[in-house]
């Protein structure tokens, strides 16, 4: 399997220019289309309810935050430090962070469709401003494990991120072009899942597809992993809710 999956690259041709590039300029004109217009776009449906979620409940979000369009900025500024816990929060840690400590609710479970709404809607709010993780040095060693994490070789294809969407990006593997990886859109919407998915869905998608054994939703390894992927991603535009292929 190895073997197949580096001759599908070598085959595929040289890598083109090495700019930076959201995965939306790889998809075809009408993958494009039903991102940029909301009433296509199906992620969409979960930000609807993502709004019926932040105002509902005593306390509601609305009654500390106001309108959802109080959080424009919030999610590009995500994953962040949290001095209270002192962890790393990615923004579904910190939408349950919240319910739990000023809303005295349980937190939502990884990937459930609450979670996806509420960070979806939060998410659109920064749609169109830049990628901006947070100058902090208590965030310097997570994001230091988190490039590690990326370049590390995992699972029985011994391969690493880096392969892929540096060295390769802009090939095509099995007819698909191989994306930068810049975490741009989550949650988003993916035609394979037909339904919205966080970044770690995805990252755990990669890590089962070279047979290595996928980090739990929410470990700190994932979220380290994330803080990078969004250093590495800095000042490109957010397009919460994303759709791709």
């Amino acid at each position: 399997m190895k073997r197949l999956i580096l001759l599908l690259l070598l085959l595929a041709g040289p890598v083109q220019a090495d700019e930076r590039r959201s995965g939306f300029a790889d998809m075809s004109r009408e993958t494009q289309a039903m991102q940029q217009d909301d009433t296509l776009n199906p992620a969409m449906l979960w930000v609807a309810e993502g709004e019926v979620l932040w105002n509902s409940g005593a306390p509601s979000c609305a009654s500390c935050h106001g309108a959802p369009q109080t959080m424009r900025g919030v999610a590009a500024r995500y994953p962040a430090y949290d001095a209270a816990s002192d962890k790393v929060f990615d923004l579904a840690r910190r939408v349950n962070a919240c319910r739990s400590r000023h809303q005295g609710q349980a937190p939502f479970a990884p990937e459930s469709d609450e979670i996806l709404a509420l960070t979806a809607l939060i998410g659109q709010q920064s749609r169109g401003l830049p990628l901006a993780p947070p100058d902090d040095a208590r965030l310097v060693p997570h994001r230091q494990r988190g490039e590690l994490l990326y370049r590390e070789r995992i699972g029985q294809l011994n391969f690493s991120c880096v392969q892929c969407h540096d060295d390769n990006a802009g090939r095509r593997l099995a007819g698909s072009i191989i994306p930068q990886g810049h975490p741009t859109g989550y949650p988003l919407y993916r035609l394979e899942w037909q339904g919205l998915g966080s970044l770690q869905r995805r990252l755990r998608n990669c890590m089962i597809g070279v047979r290595a054994e996928p980090f739990a939703y929410d470990a700190d390894a994932m979220i380290e992993l994330e803080l990078y992927l969004v250093q590495r991603a800095r000042g490109m535009p957010v397009e919460t809710p994303a759709v791709r292929p």
